[in-house]
């Protein structure tokens, strides 16, 4: 149930982290590979060391998810390259990186640009894609939203940590994607595509505040942040694969157990 041989599937923003992740368990279990980032030469090392090291097809393609025309014109490459498209991860996106957190602090282009990036976006590559998946007959489109579409934070870890604090507009944009998943599925479901989102919590990447990550796995029923390559993998195997044939509309927490614990 777990075999994706002769598969492919386009996974946005894949470059390193969790959309690395998501492609690498994917090319281990034997489906092809598009990678996408905003250059051609970064998503193609990316793909290159991919098809390398799992014995896949891979490919990187430039994406810009806030232009209508970057994004046809991946989904026309991207259907073109084996004629289908059998796995769409929406990846695309991130949080406030070193730009100001706090709402009262935080400029009107910022929100706006995060709202773009992670909302708008996923929208558009969903449009662009999805069309094929309705064409063919089947599909699976995996949106990546966040816990933090699902539970308000408390920023004290973030004071206490002295680091940068997530800006409401994230959480508004992931509870976007979350809804988008929802109606999406519902939309989808006659032609036998499947919409379903995963919302990871906190992530390790070795970049966070030594207090942070302390502070943030105390919090957590599981008693640690999300381990890079390592959680997420399972989640989108499943998501991506037969074993979840009769599942859609769903979003799987990722998170141990941090939003049910609080």
């Amino acid at each position: 149930m777990f075999d994706l041989k002769g598969k492919v599937a386009l996974l946005t923003g894949a470059k390193t982290g969790l959309g690395r992740d998501m492609a690498e368990v994917f090319a281990e279990n034997g489906c092809d590979i598009i990678i996408t980032s905003r250059t051609q030469e970064k998503a193609q090392e990316a793909a290159d060391e991919i098809a390398a090291k799992y014995g896949v097809e891979a490919i990187g393609l430039a994406l810009e998810v806030n232009s209508v025309e970057s994004v046809e014109a991946l989904a026309e490459a991207a259907f073109g390259w084996k004629g289908h498209i059998d796995i769409l991860v929406n990846n695309s996106g991130g949080g406030s990186g070193a730009s100001e957190g706090h709402l009262f602090d935080r400029s009107y282009e910022a929100i706006e640009n995060m709202i773009k990036t992670n909302l708008t976006g996923t929208i558009f590559v969903c449009k662009a894609v999805g069309r094929y998946m309705k064409e063919q007959k089947s599909g699976k489109i995996i949106n990546i939203g966040s816990i933090a579409g699902v539970v308000g934070r408390d920023r004290r870890m973030y004071y206490e940590a002295n680091k940068m604090e997530q800006p409401v507009d994230y959480a508004a944009a992931k509870g976007g994607v979350i809804a988008l998943t929802r109606d999406l599925a519902a939309v989808l479901a006659p032609y036998n595509v499947n919409v379903n989102c995963i919302s990871p919590g906190g992530f390790d990447k070795g970049e966070l505040p030594e207090d942070f990550v302390r502070l943030y796995s105390n919090r957590t029923p599981l008693g640690y942040m999300g381990r890079i390559k390592k959680d997420i993998k399972g989640a989108a195997l499943f998501l991506a694969t037969a074993a979840s044939d009769y599942v859609t509309g769903i979003n799987l927490l990722v998170d141990g157990g941090f939003s049910s614990w609080q």
